[in-house]
């Protein structure tokens, strides 16, 4: 793989260099509200110069850590199980080459390529999801992949008990009944967040988190804004505690930049993303 030609602020080391890819997946084909989290990760890749790569956080730099930037991949709006494929098989390379995937979405339904990939190497596999919205519908509108079911088809490939939902405050009467007896699911917040990793520690997890967990106040630039969320430092805190876990997948999604004139939020993604990157590669580098 060769190196993207403008690269995520601090992620510009070679894929033999690397031991985090990150990549976009721009792709909102199915977002049933606003769309423009196709634009995301251009975005926030132009944007990440006005960021520092120090975090005061952490203590950590992101010259220090060894992460490269894949670029975007070329997906096919017209078919979603082509799009899903072309994520899938991207993963899989990385993964191949022993290194650990970081997408940067487009709509929450990207995931469900990745996780593809992941599970298949890893059927162990434990899923932890931050969102606003439960995402267990079996089908919306008829379609049964969509940004409202990405879980439930996360579902079909890792089985009951193996995923964990936290801050979910949106949802069908019908998807929080059928979660009680399937999933975790732990609403509005991150409580019994240390119970979980705790039992999850030595098992491979993939990491999930949509952006629209936190409030629209600190983060209005989404597709489906949900008042209630967490705070960026309530976030902050609960990605430290699952990036103590042997995490072999992850990403980050819908972000719609376009929604947000004052570029708050793309800043705020761009700083959910330096701590994330820097939490994951110290991993390593213990």
């Amino acid at each position: 793989m060769e190196r993207n030609i403008e690269t995520f602020l601090g992620c510009d080391k070679t894929f033999e260099e690397a031991r985090i890819v990150i990549f976009g997946a721009p792709f909102d084909s199915t977002t049933s509200y606003r769309p423009g989290t196709r634009f995301a990760s251009r975005t926030m890749r132009a944007e990440s110069y006005g960021l520092e790569t120090y975090s005061p956080y952490q203590d950590l730099d992101l010259e220090d850590a060894a992460v490269f930037d894949g670029g975007d991949l070329e997906l096919c709006f017209g078919d979603v199980d082509r799009a899903l494929g072309a994520i899938t098989d991207f993963t899989a390379k990385i993964l191949e080459k022993g290194r650990l995937p970081l997408m940067i979405g487009g709509e929450h339904l990207v995931t469900l390529g990745s996780v593809r990939a992941v599970a298949s190497k890893y059927p162990d596999l434990h899923v932890i999801h931050f969102d606003a919205h439960a995402d267990l519908r079996d089908d919306y509108l008829g379609a049964r992949l969509s940004h409202a079911t990405v879980l439930r088809r996360v579902w079909d490939l890792v089985g009951d008990g193996r995923i964990y939902q936290f801050g979910i405050r949106s949802g069908e009467r019908a998807e929080f009944a059928w979660g009680e007896q399937h999933v975790v699911t732990r609403r509005f917040d991150f409580e019994g967040l240390e119970q979980v990793t705790e039992r999850l520690k030595g098992k491979p997890v993939y990491f999930t988190l949509d952006l629209d967990v936190l409030d629209p106040a600190c983060f209005p630039g989404t597709g489906t804004p949900e008042a209630g969320g967490v705070t960026f430092l309530q976030l902050l805190d609960a990605m430290m505690k699952v990036g103590e876990l042997d995490i072999v997948g992850c990403d980050i999604n819908e972000l719609s930049p376009q929604l947000d004139a004052s570029g708050a939020s793309t800043a705020v993604a761009l700083k959910v993303l330096r701590e994330l990157l820097l939490k994951l590669d110290e991993r390593y580098i213990r």
